[in-house]
């Protein structure tokens, strides 16, 4: 199991001081500074690069990870992006429009030849590919297993659906099929799966909605736009309290059986099988980190 806390990843455009001072605040667990999309004219690409180097620089989001989404491989920017965004403080980088494995693959390689030339160990920088288009969900195996920096893959619905011709209608049909398999793509490959931004973030209902459905796909984290989301985020993304004595009741009468030497162990009237050790001992994991990041 990775030791990554990524239930809360948030956009924000990368050349704006107000949205960076109040992301350094936030309690989102990654931030995603955006030198991509939100990011124009083009002019303001090297504005956005200059302000995340300088904010980085000083600290101010010591208690994030921290991965700029990149402009893509066609834009003529992502040289610059990563050259001068190798720097202590940044984590890795978000990488939008993966399209196959090989996209990933290059990408890899452009950060290990920059961190060569600057004297960084290799694999330093981790990478989380979008995953935004009818190909990368067909492709989403090969773009998981495409470089072992890869901690985590996340959707982009709307790209998604835009590519797709479809409609993004509200019961969620035409993106059920593309998160059921990105959330599977990734636990298969040992890597996390991020659900898709909530597009109307003063709807928080329907954000909850969306939450129960991620968290029963699998996923372990949503991308999100605004800070008003975050305590719903983190609420179906943490474990309850009831879920945490749960767990730990369930490795207690393990243990004991095993122990007694009776072979089962027998909770509420239901056997204690391996996967719901192995449940158990996740959430806990994972309970772990979160108290390590509150205290810190």
């Amino acid at each position: 199991m990775n030791d990554y806390l990524f239930r809360s990843l948030m956009f924000l455009p990368g050349h704006n001081e107000k949205l960076l001072n109040s992301a350094a605040k936030s309690e989102a667990d990654v931030l995603l500074l955006d030198l991509e999309d939100s990011v124009q004219p083009v002019e303001n690409k090297q504005v956005a690069r200059n302000k995340i180097r300088d904010w980085v620089s000083r600290g101010a989001f010591k208690n994030h990870y921290v991965f700029p989404r990149v402009n893509d491989r066609e834009s003529g920017q992502l040289l610059k992006d990563v050259y001068e965004l190798t720097i202590d403080g940044i984590h890795g980088f978000t990488y939008p429009k993966s399209e196959i494995g090989e996209d990933v693959y290059f990408f890899d390689k452009l950060i290990e030849t920059i961190e060569y030339e600057k004297g960084i160990p290799k694999g330093t920088f981790k990478i989380i590919p979008l995953i935004e288009t009818a190909a990368a969900v067909m492709n989403v195996q090969d773009i998981c297993k495409a470089s072992d920096r890869v901690v985590a893959i996340a959707f982009g619905c709307e790209d998604f659906v835009a590519d797709l011709e479809g409609i993004h209608d509200s019961d969620g049909q035409s993106i059920n099929t593309p998160r059921a398999l990105i959330a599977m793509a990734a636990r298969a490959n040992k890597i996390i799966p991020i659900d898709t931004v909530h597009i109307n973030i003063h709807d928080l209902e329907d954000l909850e909605k969306n939450l129960i459905i991620a968290k029963n796909l699998g996923f372990e984290g949503m991308l999100t736009l605004h800070p008003k989301e975050l305590p719903l985020i983190h609420k179906y993304f943490s474990p309850s309290y009831e879920e945490i004595e749960e767990a730990k009741e369930i490795l207690r009468l393990f243990e004991t059986a095993v122990k007694d030497e009776k072979g089962v162990a027998i909770m509420n009237g239901k056997f204690i099988g391996p996967p719901m050790v192995i449940a158990a001992k996740k959430i806990l994991a994972k309970a772990a980190k979160i108290e390590k990041k509150i205290i810190n």
